[in-house]
């Protein structure tokens, strides 16, 4: 059957991929066969069509918007890297990744603050750095669908925003977005088992 480091080898940029999302080379080797299974024309790359494929989703209410972040400004096409890249920071976090980390290096995608980051961006679609009440009412009726009226949606939005919004702006910015979640345990709710 082979090594599994002989297999990994065959990935293009490896080594620079696994430095990056932390991934066990068990692991890169697992997504790099679901990548390859995704491609089902072998482009070397996926489009958002392959990505739709995807089961889980296909039937999560913000599937869409987790699609748009393999395609970074307007991009068609994410390769293995960038497939990569995303889904680390959905790697759970291990208890020495925080200890022996060196601070000179960039922080792990799948740190605590850049899973926020990532989460912030989906609610974030103008990319102007706030979550707007519009945005957010978009959002929570993608997730709540219509088990909710309109006027409760509106109600639950402005709560919400209301809650979150420190300077008063009407609108919430990664940093208040980022403390009305610290009692939230981010790493464990943004981690999928399977990807160490």
């Amino acid at each position: 059957m082979g090594s599994c480091s002989s297999h990994v080898a065959r990935i293009p940029d490896v080594d620079q991929i696994l430095r990056e999302t932390g991934f066990s080379q068990a692991s890169l080797l697992r997504l790099y066969h679901r990548f390859q299974a995704l491609d089902r024309e072998e482009k070397g790359y996926l489009s958002r069509l392959d990505l739709q494929r995807i089961g889980a989703l296909a039937v999560n209410p913000l599937g869409d918007r987790i699609i748009d972040s393999f395609f970074p400004n307007g991009s068609q096409r994410v390769d293995f890297a960038g497939f990569a890249r995303v889904l680390a920071h959905f790697r759970p976090v291990d208890e020495e990744d925080a200890t022996i980390r060196d601070p000179k290096q960039p922080e792990p995608l799948n740190s605590r603050m850049n899973k926020l980051r990532f989460a912030f961006q989906l609610y974030d679609l103008d990319r102007d750095g706030k979550i707007s009440r519009n945005e957010m009412l978009q959002v929570l009726r993608l997730m709540v669908g219509v088990q909710v009226t309109d006027e409760q949606l509106e109600s639950i939005t402005d709560r919400t925003v209301q809650e979150a919004d420190e300077d008063g702006d009407g609108a919430v910015s990664f940093m208040e977005f980022t403390k009305s979640l610290e009692k939230m345990n981010i790493e464990q709710k943004m981690s999928i088992r399977i990807l160490k």
